[in-house]
């Protein structure tokens, strides 16, 4: 299922009309996760059980779930919790990516070859699996997958980082500074890293999407966010029965807006990574 949403975000990103939307939808989606305590219209976590599987209507915008909780409310609420996963992830393997490929790049040698092969051996876990063993390791909720995935994010912006690194490393400015006596840590983080920041902007864009979607698995497992706390993937688990029971919308709308989610931040990290590379995106 990753694969598949992954692939038609990829042939989204073509299209112009969607490029134009999607950072709409960004900024709708984090107004939503800032302000979700004042727009929720009931408690996502208080359930009635008379209220047990309702459909649309005036006091329940998109029904109720089997635990009677409002859907609407539930997927508000969800928002601020499914995009503050992803966040601490993008954020904690950016900055550990930076520092390593800055350093490898700068050093070379065996510095640079001894973390190729750490990170050659960190590519071979899937993040969604050092996710599920360090849930196995360290008990369910947020803390474990997010520091998991984290570290399994960091090789893809280190590699990144490495090669511009090395790229900008040969430009006149960077041996100026040299020659002006300047640190190598003061070059590297005054005048290297502002040079690189747009394109790994762009990869963290990309990367923030697929987080979004690997956590959503995790917690449709149950091994992520922990009810009553809302979360998209746990709504998407809790939703399957109410499926059956002809009630498909306590499922279906979270399902919906990881998608989307996942969609628009391919979208606009690619069309980014379009634009720094001077293509036109258009012409595809």
């Amino acid at each position: 299922m990753n694969h598949i949403i992954r692939k038609a975000a990829g042939k989204a990103a073509g299209k112009a009309p969607l490029r134009a939307l999607c950072p709409l939808l960004l900024a709708l989606f984090v107004l939503v996760a800032l302000l979700a305590p004042w727009l929720t219209p009931h408690d996502p976590t208080f359930g009635r059980l008379g209220d047990t599987l309702l459909g649309p209507g005036p006091d329940h915008w998109l029904g109720t779930d089997q635990g009677g909780h409002d859907t609407l409310s539930a997927l508000i609420a969800g928002t601020r919790t499914s995009l503050a996963g992803p966040l601490a992830v993008v954020l904690s393997s950016t900055v550990l990516g930076v520092a390593v490929g800055l350093f490898t790049a700068w050093r070379g040698g065996r510095t640079d070859r001894l973390a190729g092969r750490v990170l050659d051996i960190l590519f071979a876990f899937p993040a969604l699996l050092l996710a599920i063993l360090a849930v196995a390791l360290f008990g369910k909720g947020m803390t474990a997958p997010v520091t998991a995935m984290a570290l399994a994010y960091m090789p893809y912006t280190a590699r990144l980082v490495r090669g511009l690194a090395l790229q900008e490393k040969a430009r006149p400015y960077i041996a100026a500074y040299r020659v002006q006596g300047h640190s190598a840590l003061y070059t590297a983080v005054r005048a290297l890293l502002p040079h690189i920041a747009p394109t790994l902007l762009a990869q963290s864009t990309v990367n923030f999407g697929y987080a979004l979607l690997d956590l959503a698995a995790l917690s449709f497992l149950g091994l992520g966010v922990q009810p009553p706390t809302p979360d998209w993937g746990a709504m998407i688990n809790q939703g399957q029965a109410a499926v059956l029971q002809g009630e498909p919308l306590s499922a279906v709308v979270p399902a919906v807006a990881v998608v989307v989610v996942v969609v628009a931040f391919t979208v606009v990290g690619e069309n980014l990574g379009d634009r720094l590379a001077g293509r036109d995106s258009d012409s595809r």
